[in-house]
């Protein structure tokens, strides 16, 4: 007798979405919408105006107290404990093999209180990877009121990112919206500020995944449908659209980021994948250091391919140098914003130098590409 699997969980929004007339994918374990109207139109109002995405599959943590900093920094590949409070830091769960369990964000909301805010598909993995670290921590206290509480909030809250060079705008004029800290216009990228939405709490972080500037906002999960529908009227005149996940997809791929499952998984190393820098190597003792100390020099590296035409290289396809297979497409799509295709994929060191010509097998046809350094689209200032 083998399990059912257990359906998708649908998102505190979920009834807006069907409103608007989306399809649906399950992405995560979560029943997200992936269009609205267009692919390309929603990908286009991100670059030139704004778009609106429900995020709230995304997983949250919240760890304080104790020694909060100290058991991040060892939980973690970089160092948290130096972050000033206000700020937001990307990172990465490392297993003890090196490879990577997530990435994740990081923000700094006090002395000894940090939330964590990691992908949908690996809420279990992150939070078993703390539960270990725990375990296996050298330094820990020698009392239990030195370990920092580790609480996910998943369930609790809900995360709308408001994406585009006219989300500050869009964000001020919403009506029931009240900063607290931070004003907007002095809110640097990957920081932070607190604020109301019509009298209940309101994260707001300068923070995405689009490779545009904006914000993700976290509120109370009973608030997030009446958050949406506010930033939505707001943002109408100014071009705001929902977005879904297919947009939101190729615009990361454009701006070099990393989808786990494609270019991160435990197979992968944090060098291989270009974030090497992540890792502060340094500290005393961090999780998943010995295996990175052992891992091979000569393992696959993370590049950009651009090609021309219209026929992308997909997820899989492989990529060859001459007639030899060097390595696969991890990402690939037709871009929209620069009209050819582009793909991110793992390839030999020996291929991996910019202006490589490589060739992308597309079901059985030879398409040439040029390795490039990521990004493809990077946003004027």
């Amino acid at each position: 007798m083998t399990d059912t699997p257990a359906p998708p969980r649908s998102s505190p929004l979920h009834d807006r979405h069907e409103t608007l007339g989306a399809s649906f994918t399950d992405f995560g374990g979560w029943n997200m919408p992936v269009r609205y109207t267009s692919d390309l139109a929603e990908h286009r109002a991100v670059r030139e105006a704004a778009g609106l995405f429900d995020i709230s599959h995304m997983a949250e943590f919240w760890v304080h107290d104790g020694h909060a900093a100290e058991f991040l920094d060892y939980a973690l590949a970089g160092r948290v404990s130096t972050m000033k409070i206000g700020k937001a830091k990307y990172s990465l769960v490392l297993a003890e093999s090196g490879g990577i369990v997530d990435d994740v964000i990081v923000y700094r909301t006090g002395e000894q209180y940090y939330l964590v805010i990691a992908n949908a598909g690996n809420r279990d993995a992150v939070a078993a990877a703390f539960a270990r670290a725990r375990e296996t921590w050298p330094a820990a206290p020698a009392s239990a009121d030195g370990y920092p509480t580790v609480k996910d909030v998943t369930d609790h809250v809900a995360l709308i990112a408001l994406q585009g060079p006219r989300a500050r705008g869009i964000l001020e004029s919403v009506p029931a919206v009240t900063i607290l800290g931070t004003p907007l216009d002095e809110l640097g990228y990957y920081a932070f500020t607190e604020g109301t939405f019509d009298g209940d709490s309101l994260f707001v972080a300068r923070t995405g995944y689009t490779g545009e500037d904006g914000y993700e906002l976290l509120v109370p999960v009973d608030r997030a449908a009446d958050l949406w529908d506010a930033v939505l009227a707001a943002g109408a005149p100014a071009g705001l659209i929902p977005c879904g996940l297919a947009a939101r997809d190729t615009l990361r791929l454009e701006a070099g980021m990393p989808l786990y499952g494609h270019e991160l998984s435990l197979d992968v190393v944090p060098a291989q994948a270009g974030l090497g820098r992540v890792v502060a190597a340094d500290k005393p003792a961090f999780v998943g250091e010995d295996g990175l100390a052992a891992a091979p020099a000569d393992a696959p590296v993370l590049v950009g391919l651009v090609s021309e035409g219209k026929r992308a290289g997909r997820a899989g396809y492989a990529v060859l140098h001459g007639d030899d297979v060097v390595g696969e497409i991890t990402s690939g799509a037709l871009s929209p914003t620069l009209g050819h295709p582009v793909a991110m994929a793992y390839v030999s060191p020996a291929a991996a130098e910019p202006g490589t010509t490589l060739t992308i097998d597309v079901r059985g046809t030879r398409i040439p590409a040029t390795v490039t350094a990521l990004p493809f689209y990077r946003r004027n200032a």
